[in-house]
């Protein structure tokens, strides 16, 4: 697909890996609504982008169909539609013990989000022969995130339903990418999204994950890595699965022993 005069909705947009993606779909000639349930922060990222902005809890059906509809009524329609809210807990103990109400809003967020998404400009889409899907999902929705079982799996149940959406809607013309970073510079990791990150060897800047996107949408490529050995941890985990997670246990030791907890905001920094 090509950006240039498209327009483009993304939720979770006012701040991280949803704001950098704002900006370069802004830069590639797009025209973009930033949504997020913070109206103020999409505000903020909409006014230093040149967008609209738009509140948005995407936990409720409604409010994604004010969205797109807003978004139509703008623009006249939706060519892009970017799922990008996420959020994580951790878990207090062992890997059932985060309460319902964790697991029910992992569920929200990270899945009914992306199919609540799909219902409302799917069908525009298929009629158009045109169109495109960028659900955020996680490596961890690939491999495992240690220490947040309700992420792991509903990121797992996101990379699913978007498989479902490109095997069913591909030769409606119809572009899907799942999108499955490893550690980025966020809030989720423990930064100020608002601060001028740097890289480091395992952790990556949001516009990163925004340009492997944009290469990705070029390229019509389904799914979207941002650490390339993640493929390889892949490789490795279907080859052998036992092996597998007899090496993230010995991993989880070895984060408990050196940071004292599984924390997202601490691991990160030990991987």
């Amino acid at each position: 697909m090509e950006l240039k005069g498209k327009t483009a909705v993304v939720t979770g947009g006012g701040g991280g890996i949803g704001a950098a993606i704002g900006q370069m779909l802004i830069d590639n000639g797009a025209q973009v609504v930033v949504s997020d349930l913070n109206l103020e922060a999409a505000e903020k990222v909409a006014t230093k982008i040149g967008g609209e902005a738009f509140a948005c809890d995407v936990t409720k059906e409604a409010e994604i169909e004010a969205l797109v509809n807003f978004t139509r009524e703008k623009f006249g329609k939706v060519d892009l539609f970017c799922s990008n809210a996420g959020l994580a807990f951790g878990e207090p103990d062992h890997a059932a013990s985060a309460s319902n109400e964790v697991w029910a809003l992992n569920w929200d967020v990270h899945v009914m989000s992306h199919v609540y998404a799909a219902r409302a400009v799917l069908p525009e889409m298929i009629e158009r022969g045109e169109g495109c899907l960028v659900n955020i999902a996680s490596a961890a929705g690939l491999l495992n995130q240690v220490g947040d079982a309700a992420y792991s799996a509903t990121k797992h149940a996101a990379v699913g339903f978007a498989e479902a959406l490109a095997i069913s809607h591909g030769d409606d013309g119809v572009q899907v990418h799942v999108v499955c970073p490893q550690y980025i510079a966020t809030a989720l990791t423990g930064y100020d999204n608002d601060a001028d990150n740097e890289r480091t060897a395992n952790t990556l800047l949001p516009s990163d994950v925004a340009e492997a996107i944009r290469s990705a949408i070029s390229e019509n490529r389904f799914l979207v890595l941002t650490h390339p050995e993640v493929h390889d941890y892949i490789q490795g985990k279907a080859s052998n699965t036992d092996r597998w997670v007899g090496g993230m246990r010995k991993l989880r030791r070895g984060i408990i022993e050196k940071a004292g907890s599984t924390r997202m905001a601490d691991m990160h920094k030990l991987m």
